[in-house]
C-alpha cells in the first residue's frame, strides 16, 4: 500500500498502516541481523532477548516476560528448535512442563547480538530525536488506551451510536396496533405466560389506554417497528409506564433508551408528577434502564401481574 493510499482512508487503515510499517521493520531488521552475522529470524528477538537476560524459562515465563501469548510463544519455540537454537527439556516434576534454554550455538552468537542491540537502539533514539512525535511514547499510550477500551469495543459503540440516530420515535396509531401486540407478545412469552391483563391491553389499546388518558409510543428502524412503550393513566398526577417492548432485531439500537426518554417527556407533557412501573428482578438490562432513566424500588403496592416482583418510580 502507498501512501496515497493511507492519505485517502486516513485513521480508518490504522491497522494496516502499523503492519505496513511493521513489515518494512522486519524487512530491514533481516538484513540488519546478517549485517552482524546472527542466524536469526527477526520475529525471534523477544524471545531470543528474553533467554539472554534469563535462560531457562517455561513458555508460560517467557509469554509473560515478552506479553506474547503461549501460542504465539510456542511457534516461536519450534522455530527456533528446528535451527537448533534452543534446548528444550522436562523437569522431573512436571512432565507436562517444557523448560526453554539457549543451545550452545545460540550462546555464540550472544557478543554479536550484544553490539547490535546497542547500534540498533542508538539508531533507533537517533531516527526518533528526527521525528515531530515520539513514537515509542505514542505506542505506550496506544497500548494503555486500547487496554481501558479495546478498538473492537470503540468500533461497536459508534455503531450502536450511528444505528441508534437512525432509530424514530412515533406516536401510536392504528397502522401500528398489529406491531403493538406482536413486540409485547413475543417479549412477554420469551420469559413468562400470557396474563389476562395482558390480552386486555394488548387486543384493545384505544380503550384500556389511550381513551383513558395515556398514551402509546412506539419506535421505528428503517420504518419498521422494533419497539414500543405506554402509559396508562393512574390518577391526575400519576402515570404507570407499561407495555414497554423491544425488538430482538434492535438490540444494540439504543431503542430501549430513546423509548425511555420518549415517554418520560410524554409524562411531562401530560401532567404527571409521578411514573410507577412494574417488573421482574430477572430483567436485568430492563432494570439497569430504568435505573439510568431515573427509577427507584418503591414497596407497598400490589399488581394484577403474577410475574411482577419489582415495582420503581420515579418522580417528574
Amino acid at each position: 500500500m502507498n501512501s496515497d493510499f493511507f492519505q485517502k482512508t486516513g485513521p480508518t487503515a490504522l491497522g494496516s498502516r502499523l503492519r505496513q510499517v511493521g513489515e518494512r521493520f522486519t524487512q530491514e531488521a533481516a538484513k540488519i541481523y546478517t549485517l552482524y552475522g546472527v542466524q536469526a529470524e527477526p520475529r525471534w528477538f523477544p524471545v531470543l532477548y528474553a533467554l539472554a537476560q534469563q535462560d531457562s524459562q517455561s513458555v508460560a515465563q517467557l509469554a509473560e516476560t515478552i506479553g506474547h501469548s503461549q501460542a504465539s510463544v510456542s511457534q516461536i519455540i519450534k522455530e527456533m528448535d528446528k535451527r537448533d537454537f534452543i534446548v528444550i527439556s522436562k523437569p522431573a516434576d512436571d512432565a507436562r512442563k517444557s523448560i526453554i534454554t539457549l543451545s550452545e550455538k545460540a550462546t555464540q552468537y550472544l557478543p554479536m547480538l550484544k553490539h547490535q542491540i546497542e547500534d540498533v537502539g542508538i539508531a533507533a533514539e537517533e531516527m526518533m530525536d528526527q521525528m515531530n512525535y515520539n513514537l515509542w511514547k505514542a505506542l505506550d499510550e496506544l497500548n494503555y488506551l486500547m487496554d481501558e477500551k479495546s478498538f473492537f469495543d470503540r468500533v461497536q459503540q459508534q455503531r450502536k451510536k450511528r444505528e441508534s440516530q437512525q432509530v424514530l420515535i412515533v406516536d401510536y396509531s392504528s397502522q401500528y396496533h398489529d406491531a403493538f401486540r406482536a413486540l409485547n407478545v413475543e417479549w412477554i412469552t420469551t420469559y413468562f405466560a400470557m396474563e389476562d391483563s395482558d390480552y386486555e391491553a394488548l387486543d384493545h389499546p384505544d380503550q384500556k389506554i389511550i381513551e383513558k388518558g395515556g398514551c402509546i409510543i412506539m419506535a421505528l428502524y428503517q420504518d419498521e417497528p422494533v419497539g414500543t412503550c405506554a402509559l396508562i393513566k393512574m390518577n391526575d398526577t400519576t402515570y404507570e409506564l407499561a407495555k414497554m417492548a423491544v425488538s430482538p432485531k434492535a438490540q444494540g439500537k439504543h431503542a430501549g433508551w430513546l423509548l425511555g426518554q420518549a415517554i418520560l417527556q410524554k409524562a411531562t407533557e401530560l401532567g404527571a408528577e409521578k411514573v410507577y412501573l412494574e417488573s421482574n428482578t430477572m430483567l436485568k438490562p430492563a432494570i439497569n434502564l430504568y435505573h439510568k432513566l431515573g427509577f427507584e424500588r418503591i414497596v407497598g403496592a400490589t399488581s394484577p401481574y403474577k410475574r411482577c416482583n419489582i415495582q420503581m418510580e420515579v418522580t417528574l
